[in-house]
């Protein structure tokens, strides 16, 4: 029996060796086993493969790819916050490195993944994302990451569009009509979507005229009714009328 299981004992010795990935160095053959241990969703054990090259090998070749290592393992643990600080760390501290493109679009896509669920809460990831995207597209518009990261941008801008149409109908709402009226202008110069620039028209002339600003009220309806459908015609004609009958 107890020869039984000295031999199971050095069978089970011989796997775990026979296991261990082959490297030239201790620093890469930790290396690979965080590779393996990430890839297994071990995200805990690899950090500690990694701090191990961090402490122990500072200045080997696999320093800095297990810096670059520890920011996606950051990112598969949904750890966002932390994954963009590293990425942005590794972007700080290593410029020209061969996978910058990757790194930045990384970057963004950390702050993406921070957007929230409903346009009523802080948009500021969202914000944040679009700076790092709008990067990848200018610089590295050949990487395979500029695809991705315009179908990203599309959503992040989407969400931007709905947020600022929806403080501006709070102050309507509110009847905060200069608030308002800034908020529908500034829709105006910078957004393109004819269904949130036409609302916008018709709000624009509808809080001018609550203010009381007659011939501006005016000026806005004859310079917004060529742009927008049959039935926001009939409102901005309303709100006309009654700009003229001081109303």
């Amino acid at each position: 029996m107890m020869k039984i299981l000295s031999l199971l004992l050095v069978m089970m010795c011989v796997s775990c060796s026979s296991d261990k990935p082959e490297g030239k160095t201790e620093a890469e053959v930790l290396f690979k086993e965080a590779q393996e241990l990430m890839e297994a969703d071990r995200f805990i054990l690899a950090t500690e493969k990694l701090n191990e090259i961090k402490t122990q090998h500072p200045y080997s070749f696999y320093a800095t790819p297990a810096e670059l290592l520890q920011a996606d393992v950051l990112y598969l643990q949904e750890s966002y916050v932390e994954s963009a600080a590293a990425y942005l760390l590794f972007r700080d501290f290593h410029p020209k490195h061969e996978k910058i493109p990757y790194v930045v679009f990384k970057i963004g896509e950390s702050y993406y993944k921070q957007i929230p669920d409903t346009i009523d809460r802080d948009l500021e990831p969202a914000l944040e994302s679009l700076k790092y995207y709008d990067e990848v597209i200018e610089k590295y518009g050949d990487s395979s990451y500029a695809k991705d990261a315009k179908k990203s941008v599309e959503k992040a801008m989407k969400m931007l569009r709905q947020k600022d149409q929806y403080i501006a109908d709070f102050y309507f709402k509110t009847k905060e009509w200069s608030a308002a009226r800034y908020w529908y202008l500034d829709i105006l110069e910078n957004h393109q979507e004819n269904r949130i620039r036409r609302h916008a028209m018709v709000r624009t002339v509808e809080a001018t005229r609550l203010l009381k600003e007659w011939d501006s009220c005016k000026e806005y309806s004859e310079k917004f009714l060529q742009e927008v459908d049959k039935e926001e015609k009939k409102a901005i004609k309303l709100s006309v009328d009654n700009c003229n009958n001081k109303i």
